[in-house]
């Protein structure tokens, strides 16, 4: 902690003056850029725009020139007539060029990965968004419904544990889940109105807090469509999907609205029918008040239901009882919905000084059932068991930037303050019988849980050097009424978490850049584990990267990071069992590689490989069941060439411990999709196929003991449920 305090001191020091240029930047239907990168080719000294599309950029001064480039808009270059006068410049849509791609605008550089990638290769579904995230992977085991499982870095992140996700500044994930920690559910989401992905790996960013260990993971929304349009799909296992996109102020430049709709039926490939429905709706509103300020309103429902197969055991599609798509309890499933308000307000206060505030609402339900061990626990009912809870979600968070020139230097500060509240209602764990009858309630109660938060980020540029002190501070209020005990109480308990982070980057150009990033980062824990005794409230985890991004030509761009991440401890509610499982310290350490490249004007390739070595237990010697320990990505994508878009990725995930000694594993895949667009004046075709070589693999695994009705014995063996086998379908568009 000193070491972080004392750098930060150092690096404060009093302000002098320089000549500096300004200016706005907006693209050609009057809209805000934010992110463009401004370079003075006469000093070399370079800037970018903010959430306001405001600039201002030192060492300029009157005849020099400026070139200002995006990812996705054409490069020009203007000349500084009078320092004086505030610049207003236009850019042009053009189409993605990684030569465009400049690495010195930041030490989160890597998030240009996940641009070229959006831009390239758009999602398809609700799945597909967290796989835009190098080195994450997912898996669903329940039906379609449930939200997915996650690994990434070697950590096996269940639903969301250690991996912070939000969208549009509101969290996605659950405290104090009636599933597990963490719980994350991006089904609400239509991935046709995702316009940016910006993710982080390790503790980093003092504006990430609770869950951000792995890392994680921000969306953001579309400010405007550039049509309205309705889109059809049609597949196999009785799948439809309805897409509609519609601008609702597309002639007003000051402001502008638009609604997006989703509408999804499947049966699955399952030999028992999911059922699942899902619907979405999604409404944004942007108006510019002024020259310096903007406002946004957002508000979007989900709701879904559906049945599941569940996890099968091996040994039943071994000796031929069930198919690798059949069931042994087929009345799993379950239904959710989420109601979602938005306010976000920006406001300029001078070129170098801007203020961001977020206000956010949620409505949230969910009711799930499950049966893992099958007759193990009831020989007579089985063990269905029912998660439940109805929970209201608020916050908000306000954020000051400030960029200040000195005379050799730019420093960039960040300060921010916050909250979150939780209201669990009725949360809940029972028995079941065949979603009806509830045989016993193993939990039930009700759950306040609250998070207030305070951060400082700065930025210190020295030519080619940047520093980044950072300190997070957090406090927790946890408190818990249990409606089994028979006189009413409330247990409570409060945490407190100081998070100090240090990064550093070198840019030796504008085609190298080496970086090292170190920080404190935490995960709390369930409301009911942080309540009894002798438990750690929030565990810290400490983590360094070293690594760099690099461009040897101009269409190409290689990144590679060796990390390592130590927590002190792995507390994991385990909402199946209302049990606590501590596997106590951990390490994990590994090496991220890939490269982004483009061969021409049309076609792109991109690659991922991910290795992570996890270790958990006395002295580090235990593995740690599921975590990935090689994993990797690619494909090569044909973009907007003559109508054309086509593409073909492969994700692999290597085989992997099931257990804590390693003598049971959970068996790797390599799975490839395949799509194709063709677009002719309004109308686009498409077809899409996951899985086109038909590959037999298992989504999810984990090893379980059970007890089938008919068997004297239970047995312990891997329970898998299987991934998509070749599935097609087809898009008709319209655009309008």
């Amino acid at each position: 902690m000193k070491l972080y305090i004392t750098v930060l001191l150092l690096c404060c020091y009093s302000i002098l003056s320089a000549q500096i240029a300004k200016g706005k930047i907006i693209d050609s239907d009057e809209s805000i850029l934010s992110e463009v990168y401004i370079l003075n080719l006469t000093t070399d000294s370079h800037s970018h725009s903010n959430d306001l599309g405001e600039f201002s950029i030192d060492k300029t001064n009157n005849g020099d020139a400026l070139r200002i480039s995006k990812l996705g808009y054409k490069t020009i270059v203007i000349t500084v007539e009078n320092i004086n006068k505030p610049l207003s410049i236009t850019l042009e849509d053009d189409i993605v060029q990684l030569n465009e791609v400049v690495l010195s605008t930041g030490i989160n550089t890597t998030n240009n990965i996940a641009k070229i990638d959006l831009m390239t290769n758009p999602v398809n579904s609700s799945q597909e968004i967290l796989r835009k995230v190098p080195g994450l992977f997912i898996g669903q085991h329940a039906g379609g419904g449930k939200a997915e499982q996650i690994f990434l870095r070697g950590f096996d992140v269940d639903h969301g544990t250690d991996v912070a996700l939000s969208v549009d500044g509101m969290p996605i994930n659950m405290v104090s889940h009636a599933h597990g920690q963490g719980y994350s559910d991006l089904h609400f989401i239509i991935p046709e109105t995702v316009n940016k992905i910006d993710f982080g790996k390790g503790p980093y960013k003092a504006n990430q807090g609770n869950f951000a260990t792995a890392g994680y993971v921000g969306f953001q929304t579309k400010d405007k469509l550039d049509n309205s349009s309705i889109t059809l799909e049609a597949g196999q296992f009785n799948t439809t999907r309805i897409v509609g996109l519609f601008n609702l102020l597309e002639t007003n430049k000051k402001q502008n609205a638009y609604i997006a709709t989703e509408y999804i039926l499947t049966d699955g490939p399952f030999d028992s029918p999911q059922n699942f429905n899902r619907f979405n709706v999604f409404g944004k509103y942007n108006v510019q008040l002024d020259n310096s300020s903007k406002l946004t309103l957002q508000a979007s429902r989900f709701s879904s239901r559906w049945d599941a197969s569940g996890q099968i055991p091996n040994r039943l599609v071994e000796n031929g009882t069930i198919s690798r798509f059949g069931a042994v309890d087929d009345t799993e499933g379950g239904f959710t919905s989420r109601t979602n308000f938005i306010l976000s307000h920006q406001k300029s206060i001078d070129e170098n000084t801007f203020v961001k505030t977020n206000v956010f609402y949620s409505k949230y339900d969910f009711t799930l059932f499950s049966n893992f061990t099958f007759f193990l626990v009831d020989p007579i009912n089985g063990d269905q068991i029912k998660q439940k809870e109805s929970r209201n979600l608020y916050g908000a968070n306000t954020e000051f930037n400030k960029k200040i020139f000195l005379d050799n230097s730019v420093v960039s500060l960040q300060s921010g303050v916050g909250f979150r509240a939780d209201e669990i209602d009725g949360i809940e764990l029972s028995r079941t019988l065949n979603r009806q009858e509830v045989l016993e309630n193993i939990q039930l109660g009700d759950i306040d849980e609250s998070n207030m938060y305070g951060y400082f980020n700065s930025e210190f540029k020295f030519n080619k050097f940047k520093i980044a002190p950072a300190i997070r501070f957090d406090y927790f209020k946890f408190n818990y009424q249990n409606a089994l005990e028979p006189m009413f109480k409330t247990l409570s308990t409060t945490a407190v978490k100081a998070s100090p982070k240090l990064n550093l980057s070198y840019s030796q150009n504008n085609n190298v850049e080496y970086y090292i990033k170190s920080g404190f980062g935490f995960h709390s824990n369930d409301s009911r584990v942080a309540l009894q005794e002798n438990k750690e409230v929030v565990p810290s985890v400490f983590g360094v990267d070293v690594g760099n991004v690099w461009k040897p030509i101009n269409n190409l761009i290689i990144n590679s990071a060796l990390w390592t991440l130590f927590s002190e401890q792995e507390f994991v509610y385990v909402g199946d069992a209302g049990i606590v499982e501590a596997s106590g310290k951990s390490r994990r350490y590994g090496v991220d590689l890939g490269f982004r490249y483009q061969l021409n004007d049309y076609v792109f390739a991109d690659f991922d490989g991910n290795y992570a070595f996890a270790r958990t237990g006395v002295d580090y010697g235990e593995y740690i069941p599921l975590a990935p320990k090689f994993s990797s990505t690619g494909g090569i994508t044909l973009k907007d060439y003559k109508g054309f878009t086509a593409g073909i990725k492969y994700r692999y995930l290597g085989d992997r411990a099931a257990n804590e000694d390693n003598s049971v594993i959970a068996k790797g895949y390599f799975v490839s999709d395949f799509n194709v667009n063709y677009k002719i004046n309004k109308l686009n075709i498409g077809l899409v196929i996951e899985n086109i070589f038909n590959t037999k693999w298992n989504e999810t695994q984990f090893l379980t003991e059970s007890r089938l009705q008919n068997e004297a014995q239970s047995v312990e063996e891997i329970h898998f449920t299987p991934g998509t086998p070749f599935f097609a379908k087809i898009k008709i568009g319209y655009n309008f």
